[in-house]
């Protein structure tokens, strides 16, 4: 008798994760670097009883967080869905869990699905630095002006050219970005900015920010913003902002795909 195939199918999971555990989310050559991606697919072997491998819709950097990280996988092993979020859960340590898992069709992708990608940096903005939640928080002890802030950010909206903002190392064959919000608020001694764009390039957040800061405190005005995007010269703009303030707090999906959208993280 014939062996019956058993056609893979496709699962979606919601992740979040404490990056500061992690070199960062793509696995690496280095068997000494710790990375997200390779402790969710060991957890999810051993769920499997076979290999598998993900794709995420967002690869986030050394120290970045994530509580609206999405993967996909696929396998051929049947489980219910609450094994691959339970068991898969059981078989990874504290700095990593899957908040929900959903069966999703052929033509769905983590990445190329993806509508949008939302951001959130966290900057305390106290005179001295925080002893608590200091690994999702970026110290800053010079008064900053969020209202400067937030209005430098509307010279970034729209379909533009970012290269004034992209790491030398990006591998994007384009610097075309399309953000559609971008917000700087203070509440209390925290200065949150989120930004939502249809996808990021390397340390692009990061570098928006680092720019957002120069103006917050004063020493450039907002539309210098608009003028370091006009100019496309990453060497022009302000230094990378601190990783360990950056979490990936949502990404969108056409709704026809059922896709869950992760709440907020208890520390916004």
């Amino acid at each position: 008798m014939a062996e019956q195939l058993i056609t893979p199918h496709r699962i979606a999971l919601g992740i979040e994760y404490d990056g500061s555990a992690f070199s960062g989310w793509q696995s690496q050559l280095n068997p000494h670097l710790r990375t997200v991606q390779e402790t969710l697919e060991q957890a999810l072997s051993r769920v499997a009883n076979a290999p598998v491998t993900v794709v995420c819709a967002g690869r986030t950097d050394a120290g970045v967080h994530a509580s609206g990280q999405v993967v996909h996988f696929e396998t051929t092993a049947m489980r219910p869905l609450k094994a691959w979020l339970h068991g898969t859960n059981s078989n990874m340590d504290r700095h990593i869990a899957v908040r929900w898992a959903h069966a999703v069709p052929d033509d769905f992708h983590a990445r190329f699905s993806a509508c949008s990608r939302r951001y959130r940096y966290l900057i305390t903005n106290t005179t001295i630095r925080p002893a608590l939640y200091r690994d999702f928080l970026m110290h800053c002890h010079t008064l900053l002006d969020a209202g400067l802030m937030h209005e430098a950010g509307q010279h970034l909206l729209g379909e533009r050219d970012f290269s004034s903002f992209r790491a030398a190392g990006c591998q994007s064959r384009t610097a075309m970005r399309n953000v559609s919000e971008l917000s700087v608020k203070r509440q209390g001694d925290l200065i949150v900015v989120e930004i939502e764009a249809n996808a990021f390039l390397l340390h692009m957040v990061r570098n928006i920010v680092g720019t957002l800061l120069q103006i917050g405190r004063g020493d450039k005005p907002p539309g210098w913003a608009g003028e370091l995007l006009a100019l496309q010269d990453r060497t022009k703009a302000a230094p990378t902002a601190a990783a360990q303030g950056l979490s990936l707090i949502a990404v969108r999906y056409p709704a026809g795909y059922g896709i869950p959208v992760s709440p907020s993280p208890f520390w916004s």
